[in-house]
């Protein structure tokens, strides 16, 4: 989300940036990669040519899929029989949940909905399993305001990608779909903008 907290004086956090990707071992690199590519829209990129090992990576929206093909197919999970949101995920921040839930029915993939509710805002959450059985979440997450629950642990500073999408006046308005630096933006706005109101 482009959201960093940094720890105050007396604190030791690491000097992380951000997610760079996660990594899923697969029963099969092909199909999981198609998988990563047909429902989701990341791209294939060149890996390192030091890595012996059968695998693929993708990206897309900031973020790395690195694929890892499997030993035996024990290494594996098992498919679950049910779609569980409270199992372990990745989410994706979505623009319209019913065009997701459209394109899913068209690949006749199985999904489950969830509706979130806090102080009169809803996140709508859909949830389903790529190839090898791990959990995807698309949501509109962003109408929940990201609040610190401590405001004297942490000091809130502009990520360099938002002080940039700023210098660059990306918009954010109209109802065409937005790209990651213009949500960032976006979300940046109503989180400093929900810090005000609280601070008053």
């Amino acid at each position: 989300m482009g959201i960093l907290l940094e720890q105050n004086a007396s604190g030791s956090a690491l000097p992380l940036l951000s997610l760079n990707h996660v990594s899923y071992l697969c029963k099969s690199v092909k199909e999981s990669s198609k998988f990563y590519q047909e429902v989701l829209g990341f791209v294939l990129i060149r890996r390192p040519s030091s890595l012996k090992f059968e695998g693929a990576w993708l990206f897309n929206y900031g973020i790395g899929i690195h694929l890892l093909q499997c030993n035996s197919i024990n290494d594996v999970q098992q498919m679950p029989v049910k779609i569980n949101p409270k199992d372990n995920h990745i989410s994706f921040q979505c623009t319209d949940i019913e065009l997701v839930k459209k394109r899913l029915r068209e690949m006749g993939m199985k999904y489950e909905t969830a509706l979130v509710e806090e102080g009169g805002v809803f996140v709508d959450q859909l949830f389903f399993h790529d190839p090898d059985g791990y959990m995807i979440e698309i949501c509109n997450c962003d109408n929940i305001p990201i609040i610190p629950l401590s405001a004297s642990a942490c000091l809130i500073r502009k990520p360099q990608s938002y002080v940039d999408a700023k210098k660059s006046k990306l918009s954010a308005a109209g109802t065409k779909p937005l790209n990651a630096a213009e949500m960032e933006t976006r979300m940046m706005e109503n989180l400093f903008a929900n810090m005000i109101d609280i601070a008053m």
